[in-house]
């Protein structure tokens, strides 16, 4: 008979094996672990891009309704349960994680790249083309993302804190497949820590990428791997001391702080930038965002050319399905004693209007340089190009520059900070049967193992590869979060709400 120990200790030693084996594929046989990820990935977008579009969508109809349903004023934990965290800071926690560093890294340099290079029958660096570039942005990082993330989250929080199951994504399923199909457990937990260790592994190189090239711009520090290497080694130190302290001596305290920078920074940025094309593009964006939401939720050519769709729309759905296992447990973690209506506004609606007010700050500054001509088509091609470097560039034109980078640069290691603790915390539940405080033995082995892989990879040169295969191998949560939907829906009807 399979004991918790027994089955736990499989999930532990089978997600080091299949992790470590792909990581030593991607840094020793970087060629054709690229070539196998990209013929995966193309393969699901082309036959399966439909699929992404529908299912995202119905993950935010799907958590509305749950939103506004009698199931709403339910507790995620005893009737008399209160939140163990205060809004600001639980809102800081969740953010940082379900974010990270890509907000910074694409809040400048996707706007000009849809600007440069938008959808198939808009003209490049034309007004129609900046209008198209926000209400893209708005679109892959505004209420979709937050949605799917929300549907792992609120299953576990209810599971977890009402019902008092482990915290992990194969005991949310039970309703659906039951209680004896121990493998298909066992290869949900696999799946999910593999998802979330290369996910954030992703996130770590994209963001000593740019950490380098702030402190390129700033300091002339030279971009290579030597310092990229050094950059990595700091902030490891950092992420797993906070995971190791715990959510609320570690986590916590620099989820606080980052909000908080956040803040300093877009404040800044209206201040310095233009204030009045700002306003008028988050009023506008916004209504071309709910109004064509639909329409561009489900949008792709039957006999045109998708490939701007499958290279942005797709991609991102993806990548977000690929980072549901992991945000959607932390934000688990942190959510009891909340009611369900109380989540679902915390998680989609106040980080989906934080992201929108974000990209209407910092992308209207990049396309404000492109529109009136102080940055040149190649300049603005070269953002595109090199991502990591568009928020420098751009802010490289607006007054108080050095103070506005630095405190970016600051904002960057944060968020850097937020992802990784967090990754680390939910990896050592995935691999700890759950546990709600897993041994901190675990947290340090995840922590360098998030730290050596990033390292491997920059070496390599192979985070996008790595970043691919992912999202491959998140494709089967599709239909595991639609299946999560199935099971918190039964579960609820058991509920006696007046």
């Amino acid at each position: 008979m399979e004991t918790k120990t027994t089955k736990h200790n499989l999930v532990f030693t089978l997600s080091l094996l299949l992790t470590g084996s792909i990581a030593l594929w991607a840094v020793f046989f970087n060629e054709s672990f690229t070539v196998v990820s990209n013929a995966i990935y193309t393969f699901l977008t082309k036959q399966f891009g439909w699929l992404y579009l529908v299912a995202m969508l119905f993950f935010v109809v799907f958590i509305l309704l749950i939103a506004v349903s009698k199931w709403g004023r339910i507790r995620l934990g005893p009737d008399d349960s209160r939140p163990e965290y205060s809004t600001v800071s639980w809102f800081a926690m969740l953010f940082g994680a379900g974010m990270g560093v890509g907000l910074v890294f694409w809040g400048i340099s996707e706007p000009i790249s849809h600007y440069i290079s938008p959808m198939a029958g808009i003209a490049p660096g034309t007004p129609e083309a900046a209008d198209f570039a926000m209400k893209a942005s708005f679109m892959h990082w505004g209420i979709h993302p937050w949605a799917n993330y929300s549907i792992i989250g609120l299953a576990l929080a209810y599971f977890q804190f009402r019902r008092g199951t482990p915290g992990l994504i194969s005991a949310v399923l039970e309703p659906v497949i039951g209680k004896n199909k121990g493998w298909l457990k066992a290869v949900v937990d696999i799946l999910a820590v593999f998802a979330t260790v290369a996910g954030v592994v992703t996130s770590l190189g994209l963001g000593v990428l740019q950490i380098n090239s702030g402190l390129n711009y700033l300091f002339g520090i030279p971009t290579n791997l030597i310092i990229q290497i050094i950059i990595i080694a700091v902030i490891s130190v950092i992420y797993i001391w906070s995971a190791v302290s715990g959510i609320e001596k570690g986590i916590k305290l620099i989820s606080d702080a980052n909000l908080y920078i956040a803040f300093a920074l877009m404040g800044a940025a209206i201040l310095v930038g233009p204030k009045l094309e700002m306003v008028n593009s988050f009023t506008n964006t916004l209504g071309a965002y709910l109004n064509d939401f639909v329409r561009d939720s489900l949008g792709t050519s039957t006999y045109g050319d998708n490939s701007w769709v499958e290279s942005w729309r797709i991609f991102y759905w993806a990548w977000w399905i690929a980072w549901a296992p992991f945000v959607g447990i932390f934000i688990a973690r942190i959510s009891r004693g909340r009611t369900i209506r109380e989540f679902i506004a915390g998680v989609v609606a106040a980080p989906t209007l934080g992201s929108l007010a974000w990209f209407a700050i910092f992308g209207t500054m990049g396309i404000h340089l492109g529109e009136t001509g102080v940055l040149s088509a190649q300049v603005l091609q070269e953002v595109a190009a090199k991502p990591e470097v568009g928020l420098f560039v751009v802010m490289e034109q607006y007054p108080f520059a050095t103070v506005l980078c630095i405190v970016a640069l600051v904002l960057l290691c944060t968020f850097f900070i937020t992802s990784a603790n967090s990754g680390t915390f939910v990896l050592s539940m995935l691999t700890s049967d759950g546990a709600l405080n897993p041994p901190n033995g675990k947290k340090v082995l995840w922590g360098v193992v998030q730290s050596v892989m990033a390292v491997g990879l920059l070496i390599a040169g192979g985070l996008k590869p790595l970043q691919i295969i992912s999202i491959a191998a998140a494709f089967p949560f599709i239909f595991i979060m639609l299946a999560t939907c199935v099971s918190l829906v039964k579960v609820l009807k058991e509920e006696k709400t007046s």
